[in-house]
């Protein structure tokens, strides 16, 4: 099936005309400010053949859980990278000061003591890579 189409190249109107060469569906892309996207229906996907149970990989072993916070533990409220931890040891800080910043997906989030206190150990450092509830630091 021919079909023609117009387009525009750096200003300049083209009129082109393809063959269309696949069955079903085509792919919808809808233009800029356009919310409501109309979803083609999608062929389910054939089932892959079973493999043997002699070539199955081995499971993968599931990451080792974050520690467990105890009391005073400032934790981290997401998982993501430590970009910096804000006190040192022995620093006094009072409820509500900056301690350290996580970023996630790009957005940096701050992490605020709970309570006020001296730190008293720094379980991370920046560029480690931690999950939510796990200590960052504790206040004692």
């Amino acid at each position: 099936m021919l079909r023609t189409f117009k387009i525009s190249v750096d200003g300049r109107p083209y009129t082109v005309t393809v063959e269309e060469v696949t069955d079903g569906p085509g792919i919808f892309i809808p233009r800029p400010g356009d919310m409501s996207v109309p979803q083609p229906a999608r062929p389910a996907a054939p089932a892959a053949p079973a493999a043997p149970a002699a070539a199955v990989a081995p499971a993968t072993p599931a990451a080792p859980a974050a520690p467990a916070a105890g009391e005073g533990d400032e934790v981290s409220p997401l998982a993501g990278v430590v970009v910096s931890i804000d006190v040192s040891m022995g620093q006094a800080v009072n409820e509500g000061d900056k301690v350290a910043t996580i970023e996630a997906m790009k957005m940096k989030t701050i992490v605020a003591a709970k309570r006020a206190g001296s730190v008293t150990k720094v379980h991370v450092q920046a560029g480690d890579g931690v999950e939510p509830g796990q200590p960052l630091l504790t206040i004692g």
